[in-house]
């Protein structure tokens, strides 16, 4: 080393602290990012929603629009959606009434089952005892009932955020369906001409994945839910259709929702069944999670999804600590979409490579190599062509135009 000059920085070291930095920076915009996210949460769960109507709708919108005008379709689209929710929402209220009598009697003689259970081998536990947990109880809520009071009327104020949410997210599903495609045209055209290529590549990337993801999702908490329905049926367990129904709202959170219902599920057995029928809804718990694991969810999900199961679980824990139970459903496909964009964008930088510079055409707003437009390619540094783009985004609506 020459006398003065700067000392030599090993390779290794210069590598980590090239990485570090940029660790550094990804995790404070993340943080940054659901910071936001917190402040404002409702209307980030409320345009999550209706990304999520709009992607299950779509498909639908787009086939009634070939007869009607867009307006129309789009309205009979949700009209039709919501007739749905509210048919099967009527159906399981009609199921819970119908049984609430015999429910009521099958649980006390059940909770007395369970107490002479509990009072044979191997337990031995004294009747007292229980008797006594049983008083506490009772006591419990007399002495805390102003408490408890206080608590549902908050959680009034709480059903008109959540109401509040709802209708958001209904409004915006609406222009969504009707004119998202615009809508992400006039985003893209909000940017720096340079970056408009890579932000068609990207979002359609995002919207492909995102669309993905929901379909599988849709499709594997159904399946989940028609076959726990049709097992505690059998098993003659009460109240199977809202058993099934909270399956499949809880397989939207991956790995955990589903044996967190199915052991709701085997609570309800052991009260009006006894603890054989709970034992077998618990095995249901490993059959299930077996068949989604090792058959839906690669059959499903594996072309829109690729992410490891322990990648999939860090995500639901994270957002779960970050979001509470919105975090844990919102993780999962948040990561798939940040990861199917940096695929993206760097497939289009090696593809930008072999062609020497030339880049692929983004004439048709396709994916890179696929266009058939008359990108220029002129070494501006995004290999793409830089012509403002006035067609669809994202959401599959068509092939914009040059």
């Amino acid at each position: 080393m020459q006398p003065g000059s700067p000392p030599q920085v090993a390779p290794f070291l210069r590598t980590a602290a090239a990485y570090a930095w940029r660790l550094l920076v990804v995790g404070t915009l993340v943080y940054a990012l659901f910071a936001l996210l917190g402040r404002f949460h409702e209307i980030g769960v409320a345009l999550f929603l209706g990304l999520v109507v709009t992607a299950l709708l779509r498909p639908v919108a787009d086939l009634v629009a070939r007869g009607l005008p867009r307006s129309a379709a789009v309205a009979l689209t949700l009209l039709g959606g919501i007739a749905l929710v509210l048919g099967v929402l009527t159906l399981v209220g009609e199921a819970v009434a119908g049984q609430r009598t015999t429910l009521v009697r099958e649980f006390r003689d059940g909770v007395g089952r369970i107490e002479q259970w509990l009072e044979r081998p191997p337990f031995q536990l004294n009747p007292e005892a229980l008797s006594d947990a049983q008083e506490r109880i009772g006591q419990f809520l007399s002495d805390h009932r102003s408490t408890l009071v206080s608590d549902a009327v908050s959680g009034a104020h709480h059903l008109v955020a959540v109401l509040a949410t709802l209708a958001l997210a209904l409004f915006s599903s609406v222009f969504f369906l009707h004119s998202g495609d615009r809508q992400w045209a006039w985003f893209r055209e909000q940017l720096p001409v340079s970056l408009r290529g890579r932000a068609e590549i990207g979002g359609r990337a995002a919207w492909r994945t995102f669309t993905g993801y929901t379909h599988g999702i849709v499709l594997v908490a159904a399946t989940n839910a028609v076959l726990v329905g049709i097992a505690l049926w059998l098993l003659g367990v009460p109240l199977a259709v809202p058993l099934a129904l909270l399956e499949f709202v809880a397989a939207f959170v991956p790995l955990i929702g589903s044996p967190v219902a199915l052991a709701v599920a085997a609570v309800v057995a052991l009260a009006v069944k006894g603890p054989f029928v709970a034992a077998v809804v618990i095995a249901l718990i490993v059959v299930i999670g077996q068949i989604e694991g090792h058959l839906l969810h690669p059959l499903v999900m594996s072309w829109a999804v690729r992410l490891h199961p322990l990648v999939v679980a860090v995500s639901v824990l994270a957002g779960s600590i970050a979001a509470g139970i919105v975090g844990a459903v919102v993780a999962v496909p948040l990561v798939s979409v940040v990861w199917s964009v940096i695929t993206a964008l760097r497939e289009a930088r090696t593809t930008e490579r072999l062609l020497g510079g030339t880049g692929p055409s983004a004439g048709t707003g396709a994916e890179p190599g696929t266009g058939t437009g008359t990108g220029t390619g002129t070494g501006t540094g995004t290999g793409l062509d830089t012509t403002p783009e006035t067609g669809p985004g994202p959401d599959g609506g068509g092939s914009p135009t040059a």
